[in-house]
């Protein structure tokens, strides 16, 4: 199955849509149209753009693994997606072989240049820069890790040759595809493009105008850049020109330089790690490790509530929506302290996931009123004198659910962090910001944040790619979301509305969102969240509302074998499959 037939390409714009469609879900209460559910019998990939959809779709249809269809998938949201993803940035990939019971967790996460300093983001008066002065440019880049990371899994469990999974995306940026609204408006609502010429030379017109929904945009530098990678592997990538473009664009950025090299980009590597699975109602819920926080967070958020039913209180309880926000508020404050890249803090996971400490954060929940004071706890065997230390995650980022007829599972969330990345513009693509997920203060007295800027190391990151098994070991549940710090209690509640409600993947997605990452309790604009305002200000949170661009992609496993769909009405997302 490692050859494909060379005029693969061709089809990527005519391919049909596959898979009995479902009428619109008469329960999705958030009044947005229900137009992407699918019910499947062999295969299914779930992602942010349409043409994404059908390259993964293409790949399978060829007898390719999950892992082929999520190059290609991303190859394409590279191209469509841009502002969210891409091969400037990084990824974590959790992944499922059922014929070997094989679970695997795959970092691709970005690395901070050897030079980088704890200092990176201070100014000259030792205070912490302005975050936007910090993310437009040089200074912010990291390592992107995202190709190296899908080359070590393809080895291992693709079948379709490495080059003919970049041929979609290949031909698309050479024809053109349309604008999608959502690159249109976050591209004229962006302040920095048109303060970048490389950027502002692709994503805006020559009256510096954003192009236009529907416009068709090619992109031949991105196809040149696809070329060789094809060719030559990730190498083509890591190595050479493109290494060095790479490096020389972020240390000569005119405004704000970083400090990457080309030697930097040459000694990526992407890690196999371990993946975190908690208990919850009988189910696994299985997900990345650090230096994500999202799968020890989203598992401990779901832990902390194993004693509350929440089957029977409902999902229009206001006590439901408590205590979940209360669980959130308990695992964010431990995340914020503890969790960091293990390569260079040793994060307590084993504390963290001890069931006595679990009871015990749980036990600190009231019914009847909110943990104002809340603090971090201290797990079982972790160091003392360590910060607690935030960092802002702007609310970007891409993610992709495959299942392949096999019953092979691909998870994956990738990003370049916010919308457009640092805005510096190479080879077709836009490179990360991801160091900006460091904590930008490194001390205060004799502590230090776990997650500071240190040469080599890892951001922290929330991103939540999560696969969940029913009770008798089978896989249930593909999922997981962009949003930034938001994307944990996306997929916490999401996995919530499949175990403890019943809902149905469109419904789980489709729902506004609650949540607490650690101060106030947040209610999604625009939807019947909202409700809950006044009921939830009685039990003592403070309440605000806020917009939440979330783009939950689930694919849900039937007894039966057969697949269904839930796809995120807030973005441009779409499901293909047969």
């Amino acid at each position: 199955m490692k050859q494909l037939l060379p005029l693969l390409a061709a089809l990527i714009l005519a391919a049909p849509a596959f898979g009995q469609s479902l009428p619109p879900d008469p329960e999705a209460a958030t009044g947005r149209a229900e137009k992407r559910v699918l019910l499947a019998e062999r295969e299914m990939v779930v992602a942010a753009h349409p043409l994404a959809a059908e390259a993964g779709a293409l790949m399978l249809r060829a007898g390719g693994t999950a892992v082929d269809a999520a190059i290609a998938v991303q190859a394409v949201l590279g191209l469509v997606e841009p502002q969210s993803s891409g091969l400037g940035g990084g990824a974590f990939l959790v992944y499922w072989e059922p014929s070997t019971r094989r679970l695997e967790s795959w970092d691709g996460r970005e690395t901070a240049p050897m030079a980088a300093t704890e200092s990176l983001f201070l100014d000259k008066a030792g205070k912490p820069m302005d975050f936007w002065d910090a993310v437009v440019g040089g200074r912010s880049v990291g390592v992107p890790g995202v190709l190296r990371m899908l080359e070590a899994v393809h080895r291992r469990d693709g079948r379709i040759a490495w080059a003919d999974l970049f041929a979609p995306a290949i031909r698309l940026a050479e024809e053109g595809f349309p604008v999608s609204g959502r690159m249109h408006r976050l591209s004229k609502a962006d302040p920095h493009l048109k303060t970048r010429p490389e950027a502002a030379a692709y994503f805006l017109d020559k009256d510096g105008e954003a192009w236009p929904e529907g416009h068709i945009l090619t992109n031949p530098a991105y196809a040149d850049t696809l070329r060789r990678i094809a060719v030559e592997g990730a190498d083509g990538f890591y190595r050479g020109s493109m290494a060095r473009a790479i490096a020389e664009a972020v240390r000569g950025d005119p405004v704000n330089p970083g400090v990457m090299t080309q030697g930097d980009v040459e000694s990526y590597h992407a890690v196999q790690r371990p993946a975190v699975c908690l208990p919850y109602r009988g189910y696994s819920v299985c997900g990345m490790g650090p230096p994500s926080s999202g799968g020890v967070t989203v598992g401990t958020i779901l832990a902390q509530l194993d004693r509350v039913d929440l089957g029977a209180l409902g999902p229009q309880n206001r006590l439901s929506w408590h205590w979940i926000a209360e669980s959130e508020r308990l695992a964010f404050l431990d995340r914020a302290r503890w969790i960091a890249d293990r390569d260079f803090f040793p994060v307590p996971m084993a504390g963290l996931t001890d069931p006595a400490y679990l009871a015990a954060r749980s036990a600190l929940m009231r019914p009847d009123a909110a943990l104002v004071d809340a603090r971090s706890g201290t797990p079982p065997g972790a160091m003392a004198q360590v910060q607690d230390a935030k960092s802002p995650e702007a609310p970007s980022t891409t993610h992709l659910s495959i299942v392949d007829a096999q019953g092979r599972a691909v998870s994956m969330t990738s990003s370049i962090e916010g919308a457009f990345g640092s805005r510096v513009f190479v080879g077709g693509f836009l490179l990360n910001n991801q160091l900006t997920d460091f904590a930008f203060n490194a001390r205060q007295g004799n502590s230090k944040a776990a997650n500071r800027v240190q040469p080599g190391k890892r951001p922290r990151s929330s991103m939540a790619p999560t696969l969940i098994f029913a009770p008798d070991g089978r896989l249930a549940y593909v999922l997981g979301s962009p949003g930034g710090s938001r994307i944990i209690p996306f997929v916490a509640q999401t996995a919530i509305g499949l175990i403890d409600w019943g809902w149905t993947p469109q419904q789980a997605v489709s729902r506004g969102h609650v949540m607490n990452r650690g101060g106030a309790t947040e209610l999604e604009e625009g939807t019947e969240a909202t409700r809950l305002a006044a009921r939830l200000a009685a039990l003592g949170h403070k309440v605000r509302g806020a917009p939440m661009a979330s783009g939950l992609h689930v694919i849900a496993v039937l007894p039966d074998g057969r697949l269904l769909s839930g796809v995120d009405p807030r973005r441009d997302g779409a499901v293909a499959g047969r």
